[in-house]
C-alpha cells in the first residue's frame, strides 16, 4: 500500500513538473475509489473529473470535508441526468447540442446556481463521439451566449482514434483556433496519451487519469447462488 501511494505521488508530481505553465491538470478519477482521490487532494490537486453521476455522488460524499475539491463532469450529459449533475459538479465538459446547453441554463437558473460549461465540438469525424460541428456551432453561437445561467468558458474535443501525432495536434490547433474565434479562452482537450500534443496546441486543461492514477481498479465478480 505504502508503495502505491508513493508511486501515485510521484506520478502526479511528474505530471506537475511536465505540464507547460498556464495550462492545467484534471485528474479524471473516474472508475477509482475515494482513497486516491483524497490523496492528491491533499498533496494539491484540486481538480477531479467523473463521468457518471451515481458514481461519483458516493465518492463526493466521502470527501466532503475537502472543501477545495472542484468537481467537472465529462462523460456524456443525458437530459434526465442534468439537473443531478448541476447539483453535483461546478463544470461541465460536454455540452454537445443547443437543446442540452439550454437545458442547463435552465434547471441551474431553478437551482440557483450558475454553471461553468465547455462546448463539445466534432472537427473530424468519429462515430463514438458527439459534440458541434464548426458550422453548428457559429450558428447556435447568438444562442448560447444568450443563456442566463451557463458560462461558457471554452471548447472541448478529444482526438479519433488512430490519428498520428501531427493529426492529433492539426485537430487540437484547430480547436484552439476556433476558441479564439469565438473569444472563449479555455480549451479542454488532450488525455493521457495525447496531452502532451494538446498542451503544444494551446489546450489550457489537459485530463488524465491512467498515467496519474494507475490502471482503474477491476470489479469485483458478481456472486451467484
Amino acid at each position: 500500500m505504502a508503495n502505491e501511494l508513493q508511486a501515485r505521488a510521484e506520478r502526479w508530481q511528474s505530471l506537475r513538473e511536465q505540464i507547460p505553465e498556464g495550462v492545467k491538470l484534471l485528474a479524471v478519477s473516474k472508475g477509482h475509489p475515494a482513497e486516491p482521490i483524497r490523496q492528491l487532494a491533499e498533496l494539491g490537486q484540486i481538480d477531479f473529473g467523473e463521468s457518471r453521476v451515481q458514481e461519483a455522488l458516493p465518492k463526493q460524499q466521502q470527501l466532503a470535508d475537502l472543501a477545495q475539491i472542484r468537481w467537472h463532469f465529462i462523460g456524456r450529459l443525458q437530459a434526465n441526468k442534468v439537473r443531478a449533475v448541476v447539483r453535483a459538479f461546478a463544470v461541465i465538459h460536454s455540452l454537445d447540442s443547443l437543446a442540452l446547453a439550454q437545458r442547463v441554463s435552465r434547471i441551474a437558473g431553478e437551482e440557483g446556481v450558475a454553471v461553468e460549461g465547455f462546448l463539445q465540438v466534432k472537427l473530424r469525424p468519429d462515430p463514438s463521439k458527439g459534440g458541434w460541428s464548426e458550422a453548428e456551432l457559429l450558428e447556435g453561437w447568438d444562442a448560447l451566449q444568450a443563456l442566463p445561467h451557463l458560462q461558457l468558458t471554452g471548447l472541448m474535443t478529444m482526438a479519433p482514434l488512430g490519428l498520428l501525432s501531427q493529426e492529433r495536434r492539426d485537430l487540437f490547433a484547430e480547436c484552439r483556433g476556433l476558441a479564439d474565434r469565438l473569444g472563449l479562452p479555455q480549451c479542454s482537450m488532450g488525455m493521457s496519451g495525447d496531452w502532451q500534443d494538446a498542451a503544444e496546441a494551446g489546450a489550457t486543461w489537459v485530463r488524465v487519469g491512467s498515467a496519474l492514477f494507475g490502471a482503474r481498479p477491476m470489479p469485483a465478480p458478481s456472486v451467484t447462488n
